[in-house]
């Protein structure tokens, strides 16, 4: 978005909102790493002085890397609380990836040190949560918290895919962060499937289907090597 169009959005409304309704802690929570083929989804929850000087503090997809970082400093050293929650691939494959994202989210919230009496969710409401919440797509352009916490789920899961870089150094986790980029796709193709991929997803799932249509069984070329069925 540019510059004079970010300047134009009162990042405070949301929040300053929910105040005048009785409210008194006001989270913003939100996740990175939905899309990827690969990694954790990462939510994070944050708690922001309402009215804080939050230049520079904007959806974290708008901000170059080294704006990241130096927002995700500030946001450390400004907020009254930060909470993260990390579902992994395996439980990303077992439920879903749209339940895994909520159960980070209540994961980050759970890890906040100050209870929050209402949460602003990036995207739309979410069904069965525990707190009172208001759900507002692309809320990480239009809310405060939202915004920190975007900050904050990205870095935090930039740096894990970064860990996991130094495992796989052959995939490029470092690079693309798990998401299906022309070279991840390549690499999963030249070098198969690694544990922290998530199975269930499409380009995953279709290179473990060709793999184990390229495998050979032991008894295969010849009669002598078929199985005797005793």
């Amino acid at each position: 978005m540019p510059e004079e169009g970010r300047e134009s959005i009162d990042l405070w409304s949301h929040e300053r909102a929910a105040l005048a309704r009785g409210h008194r802690v006001v989270a913003g929570v939100d996740e990175a790493g939905r899309g990827p083929l690969a990694g954790p989804v990462v939510a994070a929850a944050v708690i922001l002085p309402f009215g804080c000087d939050v230049e520079g503090i904007f959806d974290s997809k708008q901000l170059t890397p080294r704006q990241r970082e130096d927002s995700y400093r500030k946001i450390r050293a400004t907020a009254l609380s930060i909470g993260t929650g990390v579902v992994g691939p395996g439980e990303i494959d077992r439920i879903n990836v749209l339940r895994a994202t909520y159960r980070a989210m209540r994961l980050a919230i759970r890890q906040l040190s100050v209870e929050p009496d209402f949460v602003l969710a990036d995207g739309y409401p979410i069904r069965n949560f525990e707190y009172p919440h208001l759900g507002i797509v692309s809320g990480d352009c239009k809310s405060a918290c939202i915004a920190a916490a975007s900050i904050v789920a990205k870095i935090t899961r930039d740096r894990i895919m970064c860990e996991y870089d130094a495992l796989y150094p052959q995939y490029g986790f470092a690079k693309h962060k798990g998401y299906p980029t022309p070279e991840h796709i390549e690499n999963l193709a030249r070098h198969g499937v690694c544990d922290i991929h998530r199975k269930s997803f499409r380009p995953v799932a279709k290179e473990l289907e060709s793999f184990w249509e390229r495998k050979e069984p032991p008894w295969a070329g010849g009669a002598k090597d078929e199985p005797s069925g005793i």
